[in-house]
């Protein structure tokens, strides 16, 4: 690959020479071109974001899998964090550490969110962890998480994430945990009322801003600082890891609280806040993921190419334009260049609705370099064309697919580190409700 100093007369130029060509039939040809990648980006990484450009696209999925295999067979990765719920991805974590259900089936539903549980690639990219776990010769165990917040589609009750952290306390300071509990249960009520639908549209019917709730938020606040100034106590009547693992549910809690809050309140921002919440929970989660990993290996995380891109996202939703910082900006100021991000992108999918791309667009003159499968680094724009990258034009969106939002153009080059461009991508038989009919 050339250094990343060559300067490029033309975009084209630069995808001739640059563009790291694959096949995902080919395992050995596949390995290399992601050695290649890994190689370019450097030994200090300790994050890599692999986006997808849409939900659902088969291919893509089976692209991230065989590219976390190399992941951990050659680079150093024990963990990988998708775009599903945070707590309840520990019961994926559970089966593939082989403990808790025997099989998947068990763990399908209640162990992701979005309904991420019935794709295919799922289940094979777990069973594979979890095969790669009972091997005896391997002596670094490999962990699944999820890393969204427990808000989105509808957003939880805080009832999980304080009886963690309240749970926890119960090993340490049973009297303690008692005093919270008897302060804190019956300020929560019932869990349905937290998690009305109708709360998503109309903050009249989200109950974040009651009495009860602005009690519970002190509560939690005073429950924080109560872990966090008796620390040295606490871990050594516990563990280091097991203290962790409270505090950081009760922190999410208190985000969780703010985000019912927010649900709460009338604003013309209202769904740009709601977003940047989520965001930063997020973030967190991801931060928390890491240190966890520390000292066993890397993470790779996947989720959409929107929330790991660096620049702020630019949603227009009906008549409203909403924008807020995605996590992937969080992460290049938690990480700097230790967060490394790969976008991706698909030249056609019928069936996902996306036509052939235009002449002219990103999308149209990748595939001037050979398929299926296409990695290209972004060099941040340093030493490309500035004045064509600044005058690109964009291709047509999807008929079909709700969640392919953002064709790739000037800002991508800032966004991500890499393109990763597939011909096309099917998609799960079972379907997915971001496509329609």
């Amino acid at each position: 690959m050339t250094h990343a100093a060559e300067v490029y007369a033309t975009l084209d130029d630069w995808i001739v020479h640059e563009t790291i060509s694959c096949s995902l039939d080919a395992r050995s040809d596949f390995n290399a071109a992601a050695d290649q990648v890994i190689g370019a980006s450097g030994d200090s990484v300790a994050v890599l974001g692999f986006g997808e450009a849409l939900h659902g696209g088969k291919d893509l999925l089976i692209l991230r899998n065989k590219l976390f295999q190399r992941l951990v067979e050659a680079h150093g990765y024990s963990a990988i964090a998708i775009e599903s719920s945070f707590p309840q991805g520990q019961i994926v974590n559970e089966y593939v550490l082989g403990r808790g259900p025997a099989s998947y089936e068990a763990v399908q539903e209640a162990g992701f969110s979005h309904g991420f549980g019935k794709f295919e690639a799922n289940r094979e990219l777990v069973e594979w962890m979890r095969r790669y776990n009972a091997d005896p010769a391997q002596q670094r165990k490999l962990h699944f998480y999820g890393f969204d917040s427990p808000t989105d589609m509808v957003a939880d009750s805080p009832r999980q994430t304080l009886h963690v952290a309240l749970d926890y306390l119960s090993l340490v300071d049973e009297a303690l945990a008692q005093e919270y509990r008897k302060r804190i249960d019956p300020l929560l009520g019932q869990d349905a009322a937290w998690e009305n639908p109708a709360a998503t549209l109309d903050p009249t019917q989200a109950i974040g801003r009651s009495s009860e709730a602005s009690a519970l938020r002190i509560e939690t606040e005073e429950l924080i600082s109560q872990l966090r100034v008796r620390r040295p106590e606490l871990v050594a009547r516990s563990d280091e890891s097991s203290y962790q693992e409270a505090v950081h549910f009760a922190e999410m809690a208190r985000q969780l609280l703010n985000f019912h809050a927010a649900l709460a309140q009338e604003s013309e921002k209202r769904q740009a806040i709601l977003l940047g919440i989520r965001a930063s929970m997020m973030a967190d989660n991801l931060a928390y993921i890491v240190s966890r990993e520390q000292g066993s290996g890397k993470v790779l995380v996947f989720a959409h190419n929107s929330h790991l891109k660096r620049g702020k996202v630019q949603w227009q939703l009906g008549s409203e334009e909403v924008n807020w910082w995605p996590v992937g900006s969080h992460l290049h100021t938690m990480y700097g260049r230790r967060y490394v991000a790969i976008g991706s992108a698909v030249v056609s999918s019928p069936v996902h609705g996306i036509g052939q791309p235009e002449a002219g667009t990103l999308e149209e003159r990748f595939t001037a370099a050979p398929g299926p499968v296409r990695f290209i680094p972004t060099h941040q724009g340093q030493g490309l064309p500035t004045a064509e990258i600044a005058t690109l034009p964009l291709r047509s969106g999807s008929t079909n697919n709700r969640s392919y939002t953002e064709s790739l153009g000037p800002q991508s080059f800032t966004d991500f580190d890499w393109f990763a461009t597939l011909d096309t991508t099917a998609y799960d038989k079972e379907g997915w409700p971001y496509l329609k009919g």
